[in-house]
Protein backbone atom coordinates (compact mmCIF):
# COMPACT_ATOMS: atom_id res chain seq x y z
CA UNK A 1 0.00 0.00 0.00
CA UNK A 2 0.77 3.38 -0.59
CA UNK A 3 1.74 6.27 1.96
CA UNK A 4 -1.12 8.41 0.88
CA UNK A 5 -3.50 5.36 2.10
CA UNK A 6 -3.03 5.17 5.17
CA UNK A 7 -3.08 9.13 5.84
CA UNK A 8 -6.22 9.59 3.65
CA UNK A 9 -8.03 7.24 5.96
CA UNK A 10 -6.58 9.28 8.93
CA UNK A 11 -7.74 12.51 7.36
CA UNK A 12 -11.51 10.78 6.33
CA UNK A 13 -12.02 9.68 10.12
CA UNK A 14 -13.98 11.63 12.23
CA UNK A 15 -11.20 10.75 15.34
CA UNK A 16 -8.81 13.04 13.12
CA UNK A 17 -11.30 15.77 12.80
CA UNK A 18 -11.79 15.96 16.37
CA UNK A 19 -7.85 16.06 17.26
CA UNK A 20 -7.49 19.09 14.12
CA UNK A 21 -10.26 20.95 15.87
CA UNK A 22 -8.26 21.34 19.51
CA UNK A 23 -4.96 21.35 17.93
CA UNK A 24 -4.90 23.46 14.58
CA UNK A 25 -0.71 24.22 14.46
CA UNK A 26 -0.62 20.12 14.34
CA UNK A 27 1.25 18.51 11.63
CA UNK A 28 2.13 15.24 9.86
CA UNK A 29 5.89 14.62 10.86
CA UNK A 30 5.96 10.47 10.34
CA UNK A 31 4.66 7.13 9.04
CA UNK A 32 5.80 4.37 11.27
CA UNK A 33 5.03 0.83 10.00
CA UNK A 34 5.63 -2.52 11.01
CA UNK A 35 6.05 -5.62 8.40
CA UNK A 36 6.24 -8.83 10.34
CA UNK A 37 6.55 -11.40 7.35
CA UNK A 38 5.74 -14.56 8.88
CA UNK A 39 2.65 -14.21 10.72
CA UNK A 40 1.72 -11.31 8.40
CA UNK A 41 0.51 -9.17 11.07
CA UNK A 42 0.98 -5.58 10.15
CA UNK A 43 0.61 -2.42 12.12
CA UNK A 44 0.55 1.08 10.70
CA UNK A 45 1.02 4.24 12.11
CA UNK A 46 0.53 8.18 11.45
CA UNK A 47 1.89 10.60 13.43
CA UNK A 48 1.44 14.28 13.76
CA UNK A 49 3.38 16.35 15.86
CA UNK A 50 1.26 18.88 18.66
CA UNK A 51 4.07 21.97 19.17
CA UNK A 52 1.96 23.31 21.78
CA UNK A 53 2.36 20.39 24.25
CA UNK A 54 5.57 19.26 22.87
CA UNK A 55 3.73 15.85 22.02
CA UNK A 56 3.23 13.76 19.27
CA UNK A 57 -0.32 12.25 18.00
CA UNK A 58 -0.28 8.66 17.20
CA UNK A 59 -2.88 7.53 14.38
CA UNK A 60 -2.57 3.79 14.71
CA UNK A 61 -5.04 2.46 12.03
CA UNK A 62 -5.12 -1.29 12.67
CA UNK A 63 -8.61 -2.18 13.80
CA UNK A 64 -9.75 0.77 13.28
CA UNK A 65 -8.27 3.85 13.91
CA UNK A 66 -6.57 4.94 17.23
CA UNK A 67 -4.99 7.87 18.89
CA UNK A 68 -2.53 7.59 21.77
CA UNK A 69 -0.65 10.47 22.52
CA UNK A 70 3.00 10.00 23.24
CA UNK A 71 6.03 12.56 24.45
CA UNK A 72 8.66 13.02 22.05
CA UNK A 73 11.74 11.70 22.24
CA UNK A 74 14.15 14.22 20.66
CA UNK A 75 14.57 17.61 22.43
CA UNK A 76 13.73 19.53 19.05
CA UNK A 77 10.68 19.30 17.31
CA UNK A 78 10.61 17.06 13.98
CA UNK A 79 10.38 18.43 10.86
CA UNK A 80 7.10 18.21 8.37
CA UNK A 81 6.68 15.61 6.80
CA UNK A 82 5.34 16.58 3.06
CA UNK A 83 2.14 14.07 1.88
CA UNK A 84 3.79 13.08 -1.59
CA UNK A 85 5.62 9.93 -0.52
CA UNK A 86 6.80 8.03 -3.62
CA UNK A 87 7.94 4.89 -2.54
CA UNK A 88 5.14 2.08 -1.89
CA UNK A 89 5.93 0.91 1.65
CA UNK A 90 5.40 -2.77 0.16
CA UNK A 91 7.95 -2.26 -2.10
CA UNK A 92 10.56 -1.47 0.81
CA UNK A 93 11.36 -5.38 1.45
CA UNK A 94 12.35 -6.06 -2.04
CA UNK A 95 14.81 -2.80 -1.86
CA UNK A 96 16.35 -4.47 0.99
CA UNK A 97 16.66 -7.43 -0.13
CA UNK A 98 18.31 -6.51 -3.50
CA UNK A 99 20.26 -4.87 -1.59
CA UNK A 100 21.33 -7.87 0.60
CA UNK A 101 21.93 -9.95 -2.63
CA UNK A 102 24.31 -7.10 -4.02
CA UNK A 103 26.22 -7.47 -0.74
CA UNK A 104 25.94 -10.90 -0.65
CA UNK A 105 23.67 -10.77 3.01
CA UNK A 106 22.08 -13.95 2.99
CA UNK A 107 19.57 -14.98 5.31
CA UNK A 108 15.71 -14.44 5.25
CA UNK A 109 14.17 -11.18 6.01
CA UNK A 110 11.72 -12.10 9.17
CA UNK A 111 10.12 -8.35 10.16
CA UNK A 112 10.25 -4.57 8.65
CA UNK A 113 10.33 -2.21 10.90
CA UNK A 114 9.98 1.09 8.59
CA UNK A 115 9.60 5.37 10.16
CA UNK A 116 8.87 7.91 7.18
CA UNK A 117 10.49 11.15 8.36
CA UNK A 118 11.96 14.17 7.28
CA UNK A 119 15.28 14.75 8.13
CA UNK A 120 17.38 17.93 6.59
CA UNK A 121 14.82 18.67 4.44
CA UNK A 122 15.03 15.14 2.81
CA UNK A 123 12.36 12.16 3.12
CA UNK A 124 14.02 9.08 4.46
CA UNK A 125 12.93 5.72 5.32
CA UNK A 126 14.58 4.27 8.19
CA UNK A 127 14.07 0.59 8.19
CA UNK A 128 15.45 -2.13 10.76
CA UNK A 129 15.11 -5.27 9.70
CA UNK A 130 15.43 -8.40 11.36
CA UNK A 131 16.21 -11.72 9.97
CA UNK A 132 16.00 -15.35 10.65
CA UNK A 133 19.62 -15.96 11.45
CA UNK A 134 19.12 -13.32 13.95
CA UNK A 135 20.41 -11.00 12.09
CA UNK A 136 19.85 -7.32 11.94
CA UNK A 137 19.60 -4.92 8.97
CA UNK A 138 19.79 -1.21 9.28
CA UNK A 139 18.62 0.72 6.04
CA UNK A 140 18.44 4.13 4.89
CA UNK A 141 16.24 4.89 1.65
CA UNK A 142 15.92 8.32 -0.17
CA UNK A 143 11.88 8.49 -1.12
CA UNK A 144 12.73 10.83 -3.65
CA UNK A 145 15.05 8.51 -5.82
CA UNK A 146 14.94 5.34 -3.91
CA UNK A 147 18.48 4.88 -3.57
CA UNK A 148 19.86 3.25 -0.54
CA UNK A 149 21.75 6.21 1.66
CA UNK A 150 23.00 3.70 4.46
CA UNK A 151 23.20 -0.32 4.65
CA UNK A 152 24.50 -1.86 7.78
CA UNK A 153 24.58 -5.35 8.67
CA UNK A 154 24.78 -6.62 12.44
CA UNK A 155 23.86 -9.42 14.64
CA UNK A 156 21.28 -9.27 17.71
CA UNK A 157 23.85 -11.06 19.65
CA UNK A 158 26.08 -7.50 19.28
CA UNK A 159 23.43 -5.70 21.33
CA UNK A 160 22.96 -8.52 23.58
CA UNK A 161 26.32 -8.50 24.43
CA UNK A 162 26.52 -4.98 25.06
CA UNK A 163 23.54 -5.14 27.54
Amino acid sequence: MRFDHYLTKVEKSSEYRKFLKTNKKAYLCSGFFVMDLDAEKNMHQIDFYVPSKKKFANFILDEGIKIQLSDGIRDKKPEKLGKEVKTDIEALKGIVEDEMKNRTVTGDLKKIIAVLQTIEGKKIWNLNCLTGDMGLIKVHIDDDSGNILKFEKASLFDFIKKI
